[in-house]
């Protein structure tokens, strides 16, 4: 897994024991504990009728979010066959070209026909028997003729797929039925959509849907047989949420003054914390945390190897950072970590930081600030976000607590996604 923000350098600074008493040695221990998961992004489409059928000359919109590499995935079944199905080959429909450009217009070309393998095809058409006699074969793409020798046209005669693009990472993928009056006339069933994380250039689920040339899985046996797409759709919904690192640790311990990384309400002062986070570099803070009075150490704890905390993928443990500290009564300590997959999202101590001689999970000291200094898109899948291979776009706001649900998602819980205790 290759690092997602810049190396930091451990840092530290002592002043004169301005606190009270023997100073005492505590551990301060930071995880990423997010179980993450591959899909940013799914859900389901249908038609508008009863049942909800797309019929032929009917049609029905997907609006997602993407990041550069990031791809739109469907099902949907051709509703007049014993199991086949419509379906972009994997990992799905690319919304932006090499250069990040997005794409727009017709993305017919990308959507391909596909034999489930579960059941043995009739010739198409309103006299399928269904579900008709059970088989066990791998998923095969259909080109011209199924394994019973029935032909097709290709599939971008009968499904027409037409993306757009509304700005901020946002697309509308648009599917209409345009099989009507062919030899292969055909409802559409209700369906469901994906878009994948990717992650260091990788797409985390890079066959959400199906793959090729292996057994059916997940419920698209449902859409594939009877169009029926509510299996699949729990299914993909249980794999979809958040994933994100978490940039090197900056932590501060201090005494006599407020919590120096931040103050809500107000604008970026511009000492460091934009760098922080939009890109997740703290080292501009640390040393500028550095110079001021009051202030007696400054670390940033990068993870081994990584450097960024990475969440719990697929059962691995997330990242984890300790830094031992000297402190005393009267001291106060505050942290900073960026929300990786954001514009400039950071996790901080909240209000004046804690009393660091304490021992225990201080977790729920723990908040998410928006630092106001880049436009917002959608976590995990922005055109513009620095760790996803963009350029922030700026604004000035003031630096404020991230709503939750936010208009873009709804997170899990701050303890959920990071823990941080003193020992």
């Amino acid at each position: 897994m290759v690092a997602l923000a810049p190396i930091a350098l451990t840092a530290c600074k002592k002043d004169k024991n301005n606190g009270v008493g023997t100073p005492q040695q505590h551990t301060i221990t930071v995880e990423n504990v997010l179980q993450s998961q591959p899909l940013v992004e799914s859900g389901t489409f249908q038609g508008t009728g009863t049942p909800a059928l797309i019929l032929p000359g009917q049609s029905t919109s997907i609006s997602f979010s993407a990041a550069k590499g990031e791809a739109l995935s469907f099902a949907t079944m051709y509703g007049a066959s014993n199991d086949l199905f419509f379906a972009p080959s994997n990992p799905g429909i690319q919304v932006y070209d090499a250069n990040g450009n997005p794409i727009e217009g017709d993305v017919s070309a990308q959507v391909k026909l596909w034999d489930n393998g579960t059941r043995v095809n009739q010739k198409p058409g309103a006299g399928v028997v269904h579900p008709g006699v059970a088989e066990t074969k791998n998923i095969t793409e259909v080109s011209g003729t199924d394994a019973q020798g029935n032909t097709y046209l290709t599939a971008s005669k009968l499904v027409k797929a037409t993306l757009k693009y509304n700005g901020n990472s946002t697309f509308t993928l648009t599917l209409q039925n345009t099989s009507g009056g062919t030899a292969n006339e055909t409802p559409l069933s209700p369906g469901v959509w994906s878009v994948s994380y990717i992650v260091g250039g990788t797409l985390q689920a890079p066959n959400p849907l199906y793959t090729a040339g292996q057994p059916t899985l997940n419920g698209l046996t449902n859409i594939a047989e009877a169009g029926d797409n509510s299996a699949l759709s729990t299914y993909i919904k249980s794999i979809t949420g958040i994933f994100t690192p978490l940039s090197p640790i900056l932590v501060v311990v201090y005494n006599g003054i407020n919590n120096p990384i931040y103050n809500t309400g107000q604008v970026d002062a511009g000492n460091g914390l934009t760098p922080l986070a939009q890109q997740g570099n703290a080292d501009i803070l640390a040393a500028y945390l550095k110079t001021l009075k009051g202030v007696k150490a400054v670390y940033v704890l990068p993870a081994p190897t990584t450097k960024v905390l990475l969440p719990q993928i697929a059962g691995k443990q997330g990242g984890v950072v300790s830094q031992q500290l000297n402190v005393n009564s009267g001291d106060r300590l505050a942290i900073a970590t960026m929300y990786g997959f954001s514009n400039d999202w950071f996790f901080a101590s909240a209000d004046n930081g804690v009393d660091p001689t304490q021992t225990g999970d201080i977790s729920s000291t723990i908040k998410l600030y928006d630092d106001g200094t880049a436009v917002n898109q959608f976590p995990g899948a922005g055109l513009t976000q620095f760790n996803l291979a963009g350029t922030p776009l700026k604004e000035s706001q003031p630096i404020t607590a991230v709503p939750n649900p936010n208009s873009f998602t709804t997170l899990p819980g701050i303890t959920s996604i990071i823990k941080v205790t003193l020992k």
